[in-house]
């Protein structure tokens, strides 16, 4: 396997460079050298030192290897000397390891952005170079890409689901890794994938059905923990590795009219019966090894082998009877091994006929027939017990718990089919399922507390004129002080009477699970008052950290209080709150979605780091709809996502513009859209600032992702979709920036 794969990424290069090489793009070079920077600058990449490098003309090395065409990069390989040293049973708690991975400040998820700039890469392999992580679902924006090894590095987790959208891949390596999910059912989504291998991973449950992946030539699940029947395979498959696992059952009577087949490993497994005779001679076969299954009863004597077989293992199953004639006789040009079974030859050692005993269905084995009818009769009466039980606890719900309502339907209806999508029932009402990317940066935040109305009156000496900073949709927003001297912002918002104290308690709750470093963070609540579970609270106190600076509003235009900013600083602002909306919609389980996103609701601490405040409030009202009404949108289909990704088009457009965008927005679509497509418009209405420290590309990426959040006709992006473009916006203002300094 390892030769064959050898001369394709031969041939590809060569007849790249028989195509012609040339000058890279400047922007593909300044890729190369941060892709050089997030590897922490390894020994094989000492050459690519600045960008007057000719990348493409550098002689290939041993380890490394770029070729180009058309002043763009279609092949990339790295080979790194992180050499895993874990075995397949050691365990890996997803952090970095000193010398074999890098380090902590590594990010997978940068990196692979950073990557797919290279949006021509056919071929990219990045061997042992240390890299760790759960592999991103971007990686599928690399669309061109026919060929791709990650293997030999430290990448754990699923595998991306959005890999199935990669339509030209006909190689996907991940071996030696520590993938510890399912293997997925959409590989057939793949129709050119020649070569699949995952060997030597952690990956376990049931396989698919392979055989509508026409193009599959080799598949490699060897070293992993996969425990199904095996399944069926395609008609030309060449090579097949499934050794080391936990598969059972008999070997498909299908696999002997798998003509195409040449290298057989099915050894280490848990596979039962005879194995068909056909596999002995199909026509291309050379390698077949079944050693060590609990493979039974006995080899025909006519059995023939292929006359390209020259290497059988049959060894350590439970085989007995005469061993065929095509099997005894051992060559220099046939290796055969069948020592450990119970067959009648004095050759190799064999264990006493008594040892080999037919293996039949372990339910079989283990339960005879007088215990299924025991078996049978104890579940029937589990399952009229359960019956019972279950009538006993409705009926008593129904006498005592008449106004109780359920977690599961805590939320709005259209909150929970808008964040549905994809995910199991279990998870929908399971508010403690976070993801690890919310966790990132929320260590030191405070656990969210109950606050008494005592300690919140002493704050605001007793809700005092002074202390009150605004009034909007949401209640009233107070500043205070605690006993500690801790600086608080205490929203009060006032509740539907619709809702038992029960039911606010459930719906804070989820609230509280809410931790991001973009978001302001809740500190805690109050109810004001009462205790029983059908007293109905006419308000909430929202009890927040205080931040200082302002908001991103008060920063945008020349007649704003604060200090004016940047195009960068802008741009900074505008990833955290895409990171913060983000984290919102897909972090937690049910989604966070109408969080009235708007730049007044954008505060910036001492620091000028963005943070989100006023967030997921909309559990709590019924602001949704009428917010719907008041920003003037016609489409009763547009969906809560929508709604959020709309209002951040908006805030896109004020970063741009300013503060001057006060109008309704439908005049705002009619005057101002046009101008901003044109580079020489644009200076009459684009904020001064901007316009002194933007680059045009990194201008240009924003306002492609602005027209496509707030235009109507448009599919409106995911905040995914969003937080990438305007992440690689950053990526061009810094190129823009760095190239000025060196002129």
């Amino acid at each position: 396997m390892g030769l064959s794969e050898s001369f394709l990424l031969f041939c590809f290069s060569w007849s790249f460079l028989l195509l012609g090489t040339h000058q890279l793009q400047s922007s593909q070079t300044q890729v190369l050298l941060q892709l050089r920077k997030h590897l922490e600058y390894p020994k094989q990449l000492e050459i690519w030192n600045s960008h007057n490098t000719d990348f493409c003309s550098i002689s290939s090395l041993g380890q490394v290897n770029i070729t180009c065409l058309d002043n763009l990069v279609i092949v990339l390989r790295i080979k790194g000397d992180k050499i895993k040293r874990s075995n397949k049973s050691d365990y890996f708690n997803g952090l970095s390891i000193q010398s074999q991975t890098l380090s902590d400040s590594f990010s997978l998820d940068s990196f692979v952005t950073t990557l797919s700039r290279l949006n021509s890469l056919r071929v990219l392999s990045l061997v042992s170079l240390g890299i760790w992580g759960p592999l991103p679902d971007k990686v599928h924006r690399l669309s061109s890409l026919e060929y791709l090894d990650l293997s030999s590095n430290f990448l754990f987790g699923s595998i991306p689901p959005r890999i199935s959208a990669m339509a030209m891949l006909q190689t996907l390596k991940i071996d030696e890794n520590f993938l510890n999910d399912t293997i997925p059912d959409w590989f057939d989504s793949l129709s050119n994938i020649t070569t699949l291998s995952l060997r030597n991973n952690k990956l376990e449950g049931a396989l698919q059905d392979f055989s509508r992946l026409s193009s599959l030539q080799v598949l490699d699940l060897s070293g992993n923990r996969l425990s199904s029947m095996l399944p069926p395979m395609p008609k030309g498959l060449v090579m097949l590795f499934v050794s080391e696992n936990s598969f059972s059952g008999k070997i498909p009577v299908k696999y002997g009219e798998l003509s195409g087949l040449q290298h057989i490993d099915m050894s280490h497994n848990a596979l039962i019966g005879t194995p068909p005779a056909a596999l002995f001679s199909l026509p291309n076969i050379s390698y077949l090894n079944l050693a060590s299954n609990l493979l039974s009863g006995s080899l025909p004597g006519n059995l023939i082998c292929g006359r390209k077989l020259d290497f059988i293992d049959i060894s350590n199953n439970s085989l007995r009877g005469d061993l065929p004639s095509c099997l005894r006789n051992e060559s220099k040009e046939r290796v055969v091994k069948f020592g450990g079974n119970c067959l009648s030859t004095g050759v190799q050692y064999q264990h006493e006929q008594s040892y080999c005993k037919d293996v039949i269905s372990p339910r079989k084995k283990e339960f005879g027939g007088n215990n299924v009818g025991i078996l049978v009769g104890v579940i029937l009466g589990l399952i009229v017990l359960s019956v019972l039980l279950v009538l006993g606890f409705i009926i008593f719900c129904r006498r005592y718990c008449p106004q109780g309502i359920s977690k599961q339907h805590l939320l709005h209806k259209s909150v929970q089919e808008n964040s549905a999508v994809g995910f199991s029932t279990e998870h929908l009402t399971s508010p403690m399922f976070i993801s690890q990317a919310g966790k990132v940066g929320i260590q030191g935040l405070p656990a969210c507390r109950i606050f008494s109305m005592e300690e919140l009156m002493e704050a605001t000496k007793n809700f005092d004129s002074s202390a009150l900073l605004g009034e909007g949709s949401y209640g009233k927003l107070y500043k205070g002080r605690l006993y500690n001297g801790t600086e608080v912002a205490i929203r009060c918002l006032p509740l539907s009477k619709k809702y038992t104290i029960r039911n606010v308690k459930l719906r804070l709750d989820l609230l509280s699970k809410l931790r991001h470093q973009h978001l302001v963070c809740l500190l805690g609540h109050c109810l004001d008052g009462g205790g029983q579970d059908d007293y109905s609270p006419k308000k909430v106190y929202f009890v927040y950290e205080y931040v200082p600076s302002g908001t991103f509003r008060d920063h945008l235009s020349g007649n704003s209080p604060g200090k004016v900013l940047n195009w960068s600083e802008r741009l900074a602002i505008l990833v955290s709150v895409a990171k913060a909306v983000h984290f919102l919609h897909t972090g937690i389980i049910p989604g966070f979605f109408c969080n009235r996103l708007k730049t007044n609701n954008i505060l910036l601490n001492e620091h000028g780091m963005a943070k989100l405040s006023d967030y997921g409030l909309s559990i709590l009202t019924e602001e949704t709809d009428k917010s719907r009404a008041k920003d003037g949108l016609t489409s009763w289909q547009m969906t809560s996502l929508d709604d959020d990704a709309y209002s951040f088009g908006y805030i896109l457009l004020e970063a741009l513009v300013g503060t001057s965008i006060s109008s309704t927005r439908e005049a705002i679509l009619q005057n101002n859209m046009a101008s901003l497509s044109s580079e020489d418009r644009r200076k009459q209405i684009v904020e001064p600032a901007v316009l002194a420290s933007c680059s045009q590309e990194s201008l240009s990426i924003v306002i492609s992702v602005m027209y496509k959040c707030i235009c109507p006709e448009s599919s409106r992006p995911s905040f995914e979709d969003i937080l990438w473009n305007l992440q690689y916006a950053v990526q061009v203002q810094e190129e823009t920036a760095a190239g000025d300094q060196k002129i």
